[in-house]
């Protein structure tokens, strides 16, 4: 019997929610929407006007940006808690489940089609081998997908709170600046939207040329990451390309330092908001060669397949599977 299921994909800067048709193993989907996170006081107000009393929801679950505890998550990027009874209750009582964002997006990954993903690496593919998931957005995401009997286990993590462990001179230098800063220079502060601000701002203090104006006046009115990353793609100026360049050799590397943890053989996928739209630049190569830049793991390295997430919505997908599990 077909049942109806509701997902959402929850971030600091938006909210995703998507209504399913579950059909045994297969989600047929009806439909979805996007909202701004700051414009609503809860997630269980954004979910009553999608929802909207027009549909009977049999379970839900929904990816949150950050850990989730006895069905409560106080997420780190997300401005209120959120509570599963909570929003059970909204729903009438309907099952619901709350799981990080990043454990969604793993379980997500899985079930893209081919021509949704795009090859870094070709690595040696291996069936049913753990795997990785890394995701830099508004945060920084880290889950590990572990292959087991009964099928596909997703593992959340708070990974990208853990110490920046720089490379370089450049990066050590990094660290010194941005540890003036906070009392806390964790990856996040430099792999994630902020994060890349925080590497041009970085470079602004280091180096003697002036920001050209029409720049400055851009960052002053607009989202200053995605104004340095368009500026650097569109190759306009040279510290905007320079601040890119740093990212993506600290996401190769942070990529790797991931895949070593939960050695994941199966496969490293690159996930999130900004990867697919600093394409040019993960296929420079620069990616790559921080990924492989682990001394005697090289070769183990080599191995591991590494592919981007193209599909916005992949963890709106993996909460969707979820629920349809519910059933």
């Amino acid at each position: 019997m077909a049942a109806i299921i509701l997902a959402g994909d929850v971030g600091g800067t938006k909210i995703h929610l998507g209504l399913y048709r579950a059909e045994g193993s297969t989600l047929v989907p009806l439909r979805d929407q996007i909202y701004a996170t700051r414009h609503y006081p809860s997630l269980q107000a954004a979910i009553a006007d999608f929802v909207a009393g027009r549909e009977h929801v049999a379970a839900a679950c929904f990816g949150v940006a950050g850990p989730v505890i006895d069905g409560v998550s106080d997420a780190t990027n997300v401005p209120w808690v959120m509570s599963e009874k909570t929003i059970a209750g909204e729903l009438g009582g309907t099952a619901t489940r709350l799981m990080n964002d990043l454990e969604a997006t793993a379980y997500g990954v899985v079930h893209l089609d081919v021509t949704e993903l795009l090859e870094l690496q070709k690595g040696q593919p291996r069936e049913r081998t753990n795997a990785a998931v890394i995701a830099a957005g508004t945060g920084l995401g880290e889950a590990a997908i572990i292959a087991t009997a009964a099928g596909w286990q997703t593992i959340a993590s708070e990974g990208g709170h853990c110490d920046f462990a720089p490379r370089g001179q450049e990066q050590y230098e990094l660290l010194s600046f941005l540890g003036r800063e906070f009392d806390h220079v964790s990856f996040e502060r430099v792999l994630s939207g902020p994060g890349l601000h925080n590497i041009y701002r970085f470079l602004v203090a280091n180096e003697p040329e002036a920001e050209p104006q029409w720049l400055v006046e851009r960052m002053r009115s607009e989202d200053p990451s995605a104004v340095i990353s368009a500026t650097a793609l569109a190759e306009k100026d040279a510290r905007c390309m320079h601040a890119l360049e740093i990212f993506t050799a600290i996401y190769g590397s942070e990529a790797a330092n991931v895949a070593l943890k939960f050695l994941a053989l199966g496969g490293v996928y690159v996930a999130g908001g900004i990867a697919p739209k600093i394409l040019p630049y993960l296929e420079r190569g620069g990616f790559v060669r921080a990924f492989l830049d682990k001394g005697r793991f090289r070769s183990t390295l080599e191995k591991i397949p590494i592919r981007v997430a193209l599909n916005p919505s992949a963890g709106l997908i993996g909460a969707a599977h979820m629920a349809a599990l519910m059933l």
